[in-house]
Order: C-alpha cells, then structure tokens, then sequence
C-alpha cells in the first residue's frame, strides 16, 4: 500500500489534516470544513480508511490511522512543516558594503546568498554568489562598487513568510531556480507600508535536512 502515497490528492491530505487536528470528527464536519457536501468526500473518505490513513468508527466519527504523517510521503510533509520551524539566521550587509567585502562575508559565513538591507534595516535586495561572479569577471574595479549595484531588487525580489508552508517555499525556490530565500514580514506603521523586515532565511539544504531527518526518525 506504500505506493498508494504519492496518489493522494491535496484535498485528501486537507481531510486527513482535519482529522488529525480535530478527531473524533464525523463526514459532516470534515465536509463543512472543506465547504463541500458530504456526498461530494464520501470516495475520498473510503479510500482514506482503505489505506489507513483515517480511521472510521460508527455513531463516534473519523480519527487518525495507523500510519504515521511519514508514511504520507514528503509532500505531505512539506505541507505541514512552516517555514518559522525550520528557517536559519539571516546573513545581512547593508546596501554600501562593497563588492569585496560582500564575497568575505559570503565565504566567511559559507552562504550562497547575502540579504540585503537599507539603513533602517529593511529588505532592499539580495547577491547571490552568481551575482559577484558576473560583476567581477573581467571588471578590476568591481570589488570597490557597493552591492546596491549588483543584488536583485523589487519586484524582481523572491520571499517568503514565516508562516508558508514549507510546501510552497520549495515551489517558490524551484519555479525562480534560487538556493535561498529571505523571511520576511510586513513592516508596522504607515510611514513603513510597502516595506519588509527580515526574520530570517530558508535554503534548499533545510528543506532537504527536514526530509531527511524525519526519514531517519521513521
């Protein structure tokens, strides 16, 4: 039945969520909660309970199965997993650090990417190492010109919120193909709208250590 994991639909795993946080809980409450009629997830509860997945006990409701969220596979896992939960210290210079001592910080902190940020600390951009390496080939100067001249910047600029999945990060990092990605939340105070402050970083090495730490506990 392993096989039958990465068939799950994302509705199926919004049910066995449901059940998990809110057991014991019967087919019309689930229903309620995905606003849709009961008749419309009954295939999907059978096939839950079939698999073992969600448990099924008359005239008390549904509960979880016997299999553990390891046993729905990593997408599963990703769905469940914040980015809070495993999210890393950022690296932030500021946007006059020169080019040079930006590829000291980058080596130093043994980063691929560096968060950038104004003087009052918000997010203005990010260098990653493909960044200094276009800048510097060939360009003697460069290693004098501040990094505002290199990092990406709006709207150009990917991130991410502390409370995303893991799940859409990852999507996030693929689809723009980035290694890294900064944590950021809105700024308070109207003088601030439009600005965000950096609460951290996620990189593709977390999401793979997630992974696999979980497999290793299993």
């Amino acid at each position: 039945m392993e096989g039958f994991a990465i068939e799950l639909t994302s509705r199926q795993l919004q049910i066995i969520d449901i059940v998990k946080k809110n057991a014991p809980i019967t087919g019309e409450q689930i229903a309620e909660a995905l606003r849709l009629s009961r008749p419309t997830i009954r295939a999907d509860l059978s096939l839950l309970v079939m698999l073992d997945y969600i448990d099924a006990k008359p005239k008390v409701g549904y509960f979880p199965g016997g299999k553990s969220s390891r046993g729905l596979g990593g997408g599963y896992l990703l769905q469940e997993t914040k980015v809070k939960d495993i999210q890393s210290v950022p690296i932030i210079i500021r946007e006059t650090t020169t080019v040079h001592d930006a590829v000291v910080t980058l080596f130093l902190q043994d980063v691929g990417t560096l968060i950038i940020c104004d003087a009052d600390g918000k997010l203005t951009g990010v260098a990653s190492r493909k960044d200094f390496l276009k800048v510097t080939l060939g360009n003697p100067g460069a290693a004098s010109i501040p990094v505002s001249m290199v990092m990406t910047r709006q709207p150009k600029l990917v991130t991410v919120g502390p409370d995303d999945t893991v799940l859409d990060a990852a999507h996030k990092m693929i689809f723009h193909e980035v290694d890294s990605l900064p944590v950021v939340v809105p700024c308070e105070g109207e003088e601030a709208i439009g600005k965000l402050d950096v609460v951290g970083r996620l990189t593709k090495t977390s999401i793979v250590k997630l992974l696999l730490d979980t497999e290793a506990q299993g």
